[in-house]
């Protein structure tokens, strides 16, 4: 696969301190983005609210703009599997009209814009992103081969169907219909197992 979600700059050790101090802090900038909107946002506040000093944040993040970015990308870690319709199209369908309307929308925008705007050269959040896609993918494309399905391989659906749906989402004034998400989903599907 691709993709890859090691090597994470900002991953905490498991508990301690470092995911205390993570937690905290990813939750003053939840709540204090919730209450008084990003653009109003600066890391004194997130680091008052949080109970840590600036230099905190910055020697962890760097700026504003990474923080953010970090606290996007766990907002869009995917909490559990996808749904399992009975098939790989069903499944495939079901999962991206679900990422099409939640990253449409006004959060799943800020998130967006959040993700691709930070600049870590060693760890992209980005990348990440990628990273949490191409694993749903997988446990549906795994799903498939279970049930006897021929199945394409991860790269494959995400370059013929999280491509042009992520396109739509960051550079077109309307996301993707449910029609173009079914001719996207069956382009993936076409030469499954050839």
């Amino acid at each position: 696969m691709v993709f890859s979600t090691v090597g994470t700059r900002t991953a905490p050790r498991p508990g301690g301190r470092s995911a205390r101090v993570q937690e905290a802090v990813h939750r003053a900038a939840r709540e204090l983005t919730a209450e008084l909107g990003r653009e109003a946002l600066t890391v004194p506040m997130i680091a008052t609210r949080a109970g840590v000093t600036p230099s905190t944040i910055y020697r962890r993040w760097g700026d504003l703009a990474e923080l953010l970015a970090d606290v996007s990308v766990e907002r869009m870690r995917p909490e559990g599997e996808p749904a399992d319709t009975g098939s790989l199209r069903g499944d495939l369908l079901a999962w991206a009209e679900q990422y099409n309307e939640e990253m449409s929308s006004q959060p799943g925008q800020g998130m967006l814009r959040d993700v691709l705007s930070a600049q870590s050269p060693d760890d992209r959040p980005s990348c990440r992103c990628a990273g949490f896609v191409a694993l749903q993918i997988g446990v549906l494309l795994d799903r498939a081969r279970t049930r006897g399905e021929a199945t394409p391989p991860v790269d494959r659906v995400m370059d013929m169907l999280v491509a042009p749906l992520l396109f739509r989402l960051l550079f077109t004034p309307a996301p993707a219909t449910a029609d173009e998400i079914a001719g996207w989903i069956d382009a993936s599907l076409a030469t499954a197992g050839s």
